[in-house]
């Protein structure tokens, strides 16, 4: 099968062969399990204090009052120190020992890479993530080497307008404000994903595309699970570069 390989002015230049890897069966369970794993290795080990709640003088009052045999601060009837208490200890607090990290097999995150490859071609998946395609004439896209160069924004805003994938941009252009205590931790807004291109060499498009919502840049070898299905959703918009889409085979295709 041959795909096209368009200009900066979307005009096709030349076709590339299809590569194997686009042949993997599509695994969304693998890829669920190999983004898990990855986003486990940036989890912060938490604990508990082993006096938390316990910094108290209350004892039980006994039996024959009437009243729960709970522990109770001397002078009032309020609980304290016992479960289930306001302000009391945890039965079973978390411990900063717990194994948190997930862990896959090398072969099965492999498995997951080239699987979730092969969905950014799929055109039904791509649109059921929630990517705006409907200008786009074909999947995947592959765009000649020159992408790699582009040293502006604007260059690249109007590279985008040209390949129909814009409106995916300003879909990802919301910076909706969590509810909660999630503002606190550093997880303020809530970004969208919008294209991701694949390249094979950076010469620019990095600093070209920083200021575009939701836009990210990759080297076909820094590829990851991830990357491909954020939030273990499979079907990311990808905008490959020639050379990148040429080396998939090269260094995705052969087994771990």
């Amino acid at each position: 099968m041959k795909v096209p390989v368009v200009d900066l002015e979307n005009n096709v230049v030349d076709e590339v062969e299809l590569p194997r890897v686009f042949q993997t069966p599509f695994r969304p369970d693998v890829i669920k399990r190999a983004v898990i794993a990855q986003q486990s290795h940036r989890f912060q080990p938490q604990g508990r204090d082993p006096m938390a709640g316990k910094r108290t003088t209350a004892e039980s009052l006994g039996t024959g009052l009437g009243i729960a045999r709970i522990p109770r601060v001397r002078g009032t009837q309020r609980g304290a120190f016992a479960v289930g208490t306001v302000g009391g200890r945890r039965a079973f607090p978390p411990t900063s020992e717990k194994r948190i990290r997930k862990r896959i097999n090398k072969k099965e995150r492999w498995l997951a890479i080239k699987s979730a490859i092969a969905a950014t071609a799929l055109r039904d998946v791509v649109a059921a993530r929630g990517h705006i395609i409907d200008a786009v004439s074909h999947l995947p896209i592959v765009v000649d080497d020159s992408i790699e160069e582009l040293k502006k924004t604007r260059e690249v805003r109007e590279l985008f307008m040209k390949l129909g994938v814009w409106p995916d941009v300003e879909r990802a252009d919301r910076g909706k404000i969590r509810a909660g205590k999630g503002k606190m931790r550093g997880r303020k807004r809530k970004v969208g994903k919008g294209p991701l291109i694949v390249v094979m060499e950076d010469r620019g498009i990095s600093k070209a595309s920083a200021n575009l919502p939701g836009v990210e840049v990759v080297k076909v070898t820094d590829l990851n699970a991830e990357v491909l299905a954020p939030g273990a959703h499979p079907g990311r918009l990808v905008i490959w570069s020639r050379s990148a889409f040429e080396a998939l085979d090269k260094v995705w295709g052969e087994k771990p």
